[in-house]
């Protein structure tokens, strides 16, 4: 990829120099508030840090952990093309040009966009280069409550090429972005497959067996359908026993639920996580071969064995495991996608996000228990057929994180001018959306599932 032919000092120690024939202007020259409100009929948008501006989906409970006043009078408009930012997380990227009208938050700032295009202005101000501006301008005692200072806001420095470079600029990165969008989602494709493959082998292995010649017998269960004659099926009450020892000072190692790590994991396992109490007396304690659950998520087959003795959030259930069972094979039993419908039946709640699984309600489970020895045998059958299936998981992933690295960077460094793409040729193509996992501003992207969810 070609540079420019000269350059020029941008006075900003990361971005460092930009093409010497780029306008250098101040946010206040081209961004005018806007206070426009009273428009309730409008559709409401929300302001998320992967996308910029998109439109809420009010009949998602997913979606909308915040209340939805009645009054939506003292909401502001957001015309199309008009730059609207959360202030809260400026610092993170929650900011972005409009592509339809609709209201907003009242806390939102809502601006109109001069002097530059405004694909461009999106692009650019959602790129890497310009987030830590955002980060500097804002103020606060504790993270995720910093708010953005709109004096040194409006002092922010922004670098314009020419109208005719901002749109091949805006059109290259669309191309680009397209191809690496697509790729994208063959792998994340690819690996909603591999999953599913995975999950129907350890299906079949913990309610079926792993040898295909024994002869089965009526489980008596509906969700379980026939088993080997030599197994038994018993309720969860004779193979699970609620445990509750409390820490005295919290002074064990803090062990979260990670739905991204597939277990209970400790704090050097977890790269990116939001804050966490750091006070755990009165957690609960759990020790190596417990299994634990999470109340609110038991219906999505969140359980895992603990790895090592370590303090819980209280409203985790802790559960020893008895008699032959093995703690490895009844985790893969409960996490089952065939008993998640049990689980959801004694769930007890009016909203989804808040139902609870309570430990008498899972006791009336019944799950079927191979002897000890076959156990151990299924167990190992599982981590062989899935090993070749989870190597190839890890790399589409690792895959998809590398591309992700690289589009992050391509576009920094074409709206900073560091590459030169104004005399590309850029063929037809057909557009293609990023495949995003929206998530709220209040959650890491980790999706840690801590007591602060509760």
């Amino acid at each position: 990829m070609k540079v420019y032919p000269q350059y020029k000092d941008s006075g900003v120690p990361w971005l460092e120099h930009v093409p010497e024939h780029w306008e250098s202007l101040k946010l206040r020259t081209i961004l005018s508030p806007n206070t426009e409100r009273n428009r309730p009929d409008l559709p409401l948008l929300s302001v998320v840090r992967e996308k910029g501006i998109i439109k809420r989906n009010t009949k998602s409970k997913e979606e909308n952990h915040n209340t939805i006043p009645e009054d939506l009078s003292n909401y502001k408009v957001v015309r199309s093309g008009q730059f609207a930012m959360n202030k809260m997380k400026a610092w993170q990227g929650s900011y972005g040009v409009s592509a339809f009208d609709g209201i907003v938050s009242p806390a939102y700032f809502i601006f109109d966009i001069n002097r530059v295009g405004g694909e461009f202005f999106h692009l650019a101000m959602r790129s890497k280069a310009y987030v830590p501006f955002f980060t500097r301008a804002s103020d606060g005692v504790r993270i995720g409550q910093w708010d953005l200072n709109q004096t040194r806001m409006k002092e922010i420095p922004f670098f314009v090429p020419t109208q005719d470079e901002q749109q091949q600029i805006s059109r290259y990165l669309d191309w680009q972005t397209s191809k690496i969008n697509k790729f994208i989602k063959a792998k994340k494709k690819l690996i909603a497959l591999l999953k599913e493959q995975k999950q129907n082998v350890i299906n079949e292995a913990v309610t079926k067996g792993i040898n295909l010649d024994v002869e089965m017998k009526d489980s008596g269960v509906e969700w379980l359908g026939e088993i080997p004659k030599h197994w038994d099926v018993r309720r969860c009450k004779y193979i699970l026993r609620e445990i509750n020892v409390r820490s005295v000072d919290g002074s064990e190692e803090h062990l979260s639920m990670s739905q991204k790590h597939g277990g209970l994991v400790g704090r050097e396992e977890i790269t990116e996580r939001r804050l966490m109490s750091e006070n755990y007396a009165g957690g609960k304690i759990c020790n190596k071969g417990d299994i634990v659950l999470n109340r609110l998520k038991a219906h999505l087959g969140v359980f895992a064995v603990a790895p090592r003795t370590g303090v819980i959030s209280p409203d985790y259930t802790v559960l020893n495991v008895m008699g032959t069972a093995l703690p490895e094979f009844i985790e893969c039993v409960l996490k089952s996608s065939k008993l998640r419908p049990e689980l959801r039946v004694r769930c007890k709640g009016i909203v989804e996000g808040f139902w609870r699984l309570y430990t008498d309600d899972l006791y009336t489970l019944s799950l079927p228990l191979p002897p000890k020895e076959e156990q151990n045998e299924i167990m190992m059958e599982i981590a062989r057929r899935s090993s070749k299936v989870d190597q190839t998981i890890s790399k589409a992933e690792r895959e998809i994180e590398l591309i992700q690295e690289y589009r992050t960077r391509l576009v920094s460094d074409v709206v900073t001018g560091k590459v030169d793409v104004s005399s590309v040729e850029i063929p037809d193509f057909e557009p293609v959306e990023a495949d995003l996992e929206v998530q709220d501003d209040e959650e890491s992207e980790d999706e840690l599932i801590t007591e602060g969810e509760e």
